[in-house]
């Protein structure tokens, strides 16, 4: 293959195959840290005057730009605090870059980031930095957004996707799959009887409380690629054999209908506000009531739990079979974030 596909910036197989071989063998230097690019976790750290800190940047392209539940300020803000927050640090400032294209309306550009505005304020988020860019007409598809993430480690240690430990319970926050399934039915104009609206929304207040719990080991959010990716990504790091109980995984009546009907995965749907977790046994119960006490996160169950393996994610079906959940190729949902 010697062409850049759409399916390389879906977080699947074919984009970790990039990564891999292309982009991060480019760079000689590529840490300053413990976590660094190799690791490809969802940021960095770094150290200033004895400060341990993490660094995460993102870009979003969804289309279109207004959702169900969110637009790309909301979307863009949710994504780069979801990051530091997983990785268990306290998102304190942000920068951000916009490129549009000529034309765009100013109105909607307000609107947009005052959607963003409004996430960073409550939490005490400073936007200390950024750039705009117009591109002329016909030469971008409306507004790209691309941020970078400062974040302050929260505990004595940032968490990674390697961190999970045999007989670690699997904690999902709340129901998987609403980011990417509502913002398809919106895009293709399908129309069901349904209020589904993207999960999209910050995760740091609730994730705080679980880690003055303690107990926590690995989290991750399920974005591009969704829950398949985000559970193979810290089973395969941590070298653990994650099991799920499919009758267990929270997931909304419309996800999965609209799922069958196009014959897609919900494992595979994009979220945007739920977190999937890897905690101490003896703390599961005191995090899942820490969760339950926030409306982002108060469907939060137990779905599996971790143990010696062979670093693969191993589904328990309905029916009593087992099947082993791969990541997907690409995301089936392609501009999703």
């Amino acid at each position: 293959m010697s062409r850049i596909e759409s399916a390389h910036g879906a977080g699947g197989k074919i984009m970790q195959k990039l990564l891999e071989e292309i982009i991060i063998p480019s760079f000689a230097k590529r840490r300053l840290g413990p976590i660094g690019l190799d690791e490809m976790d969802d940021g960095a750290t770094l150290q200033l005057d004895g400060t341990g800190l993490i660094v995460c940047t993102d870009a979003h392209t969804v289309q279109p730009l207004f959702f169900p539940g969110g637009n790309i300020g909301s979307l863009t803000a949710c994504g780069t605090i979801n990051d530091i927050t997983v990785m268990g640090a306290q998102p304190v400032a942000m920068t951000n870059t916009v490129i549009v294209e000529e034309g765009f309306e100013i109105d909607q550009l307000k609107t947009i980031l005052k959607s963003l505005n409004d996430i960073l304020q409550p939490l005490d988020v400073a936007m200390i930095a950024g750039d705009t860019k117009v591109m002329p007409k016909g030469t971008l598809d409306q507004l790209v957004m691309s941020t970078t993430g400062i974040g302050v480690i929260y505990g004595d240690a940032p968490l990674t996707d390697s961190g999970a430990l045999a007989e670690d319970d699997l904690i999902v926050t709340g129901p998987i799959g609403d980011h990417g399934t509502s913002l398809l039915a919106h895009r293709e104009g399908l129309k069901f009887d349904t209020d589904l609206i993207s999960d999209v929304a910050p995760l740091w207040a609730p994730i705080r409380e679980c880690l003055d719990v303690g107990g926590i080991h690995a989290m991750k959010d399920p974005t591009r690629g969704g829950t398949a990716v985000a559970l193979n990504e810290i089973a395969l790091k941590s070298h653990l054999e994650l099991e799920i109980e499919e009758e267990l995984i929270p997931l909304r009546t419309a996800v999965q209908s609209l799922c069958e009907v196009l014959g897609l995965n919900p494992l595979n749907m994009s979220c945007e506000g739920t977190a999937v977790m890897s905690v101490d046994p003896l703390k599961t119960q005191d995090v899942l009531t820490a969760l339950r006490r926030h409306k982002t996160t108060k469907d939060a169950k137990v779905i599996g739990s971790f143990r010696e393996g062979e670093g693969r994610v191993v589904m328990r079906t309905q029916v009593g079979g087992r099947k082993i959940i791969q990541v997907p190729y690409g995301e089936p949902v392609p501009r999703v974030c």
